[in-house]
């Protein structure tokens, strides 16, 4: 089983990549106008993507996805059956999280409110 996981996570880095470029590149096209770069580049991805209904949506943000949930989902319950060492190491992080539960939220809140203050100035620059 332990040979299975590298070759099955590069597997599932494979299948969601389409993906993670499609979100990529409608973040991208919504943060500077679509003359200049990174925006026109995105918005050709997004164009391809949609001039595919089927391949696009349907293939590369529906189904290859779909299958990465469900092949890690399977996985990680088959992995927590057979594995001591995986079940102690995932109940001692959880421990640990509960614990410094605040620290989390604090980190969290701190990281959504740079996000939030990287765009809004990124959007102020652009206008």
């Amino acid at each position: 089983m332990k040979t299975l996981l590298r070759p099955l996570a590069a597997l599932e880095l494979l299948f969601i990549f389409p993906a993670v470029l499609f979100m990529s590149a409608v973040f991208f096209r919504s943060i500077q106008p679509i003359q200049l770069e990174p925006a026109h580049t995105a918005q050709r991805i997004v164009d391809w993507y949609a001039g595919r209904p089927h391949l696009g949506l349907w293939v590369l943000l529906v189904a290859l996805p779909l299958a990465v949930f469900a092949i890690g989902s399977a996985t990680l319950a088959r992995h927590w059956r057979s594995n001591q060492q995986f079940r102690a190491s995932v109940l001692q992080l959880l421990g640990f999280a509960r614990a410094q539960a605040a620290a989390f939220l604090i980190a969290g809140t701190t990281t959504v409110a740079a996000a939030i203050l990287v765009v809004v100035a990124v959007h102020v620059l652009t206008d």
